[in-house]
């Protein structure tokens, strides 16, 4: 492990302490993106925003953190798309059209029902984006975020932007709860992407300095986690 991938760890390990000791996450939330008390009123504050009613197809993270995001989108009639769990499936991105769903939006925005229920897609049959809701362990002001530690919005982030889907025009938002969000710095490293607004059930931020990943550094990746993303794995067997 580096010594930037040792600073986010510690990072993220006071987080979900802090997290669980003001009882606003459920016990267990180590290792996950939290699903945190006020998600609901965080989805709301949202979707309240110019950026969200002027959004009509959206890329949400299937986290718990952002279940009500998802069922708003579905709500309000906008096209949704959810990565499949760890991008494992040859087609790494389930379609959730509102307008053809066989179940209520409360229960289609579940990532299980999700994958049952929602075809798979690649990511040349996707539109373009105009707003990602992602999952953050913690994010400050300045729009540096951390993620589980998996790496998987990242990817996902940079497969979008090699396509032509992430775009300067396509705002990248994060819920999260207010304990989340730091007065410090944090570690960043080349293949991170910051996000343009966050959002708590108490507070608007736009921080205002936007980065995008420009291409996926496959570098960045181990062997085993290029073999366990299907579209990853393509490439290199071209």
């Amino acid at each position: 492990m580096t010594a930037a991938s040792q600073d986010k760890q510690a990072i993220r390990e006071r987080v979900w302490a802090q997290l669980e000791q003001a009882g606003v996450a459920e016990p267990g939330v180590r290792g996950y993106i939290p699903a945190f008390d006020g998600a609901d009123q965080a989805a709301g504050r949202l979707a309240s925003l110019p950026a969200w009613q002027q959004a009509q197809v959206l890329e949400v993270a299937p986290d718990r953190a952002q279940l009500s995001v998802r069922i708003r989108a579905l709500q309000d009639g906008k096209l949704l798309y959810m990565a499949a769990p760890k991008l494992a499936t040859p087609e790494p991105f389930y379609l959730l059209d509102p307008h053809a769903l066989p179940l209520a939006p409360t229960e289609a925005a579940d990532r299980t029902v999700a994958a049952r229920i929602a075809p798979g897609i690649s990511i040349s049959q996707m539109r373009a984006i105009d707003l990602i809701v992602c999952g953050s362990v913690a994010v400050n002001e300045h729009g540096a975020r951390l993620g589980k530690g998996a790496g998987y919005s990242d990817i996902e982030a940079a497969l979008l932007a090699e396509a032509g889907l992430l775009t300067k025009r396509t705002v990248i938002a994060t819920t999260v709860h207010d304990l989340q969000v730091l007065d410090e710095d944090l570690p960043e490293q080349p293949h991170d992407f910051r996000v343009d607004l966050i959002v708590t059930p108490e507070r608007t931020i736009w921080p205002g300095h936007p980065e995008r990943p420009a291409k996926l550094d496959l570098d960045s990746l181990s062997p085993d986690q290029i073999a366990a993303i299907p579209v990853l794995a393509q490439r290199l067997s071209r």
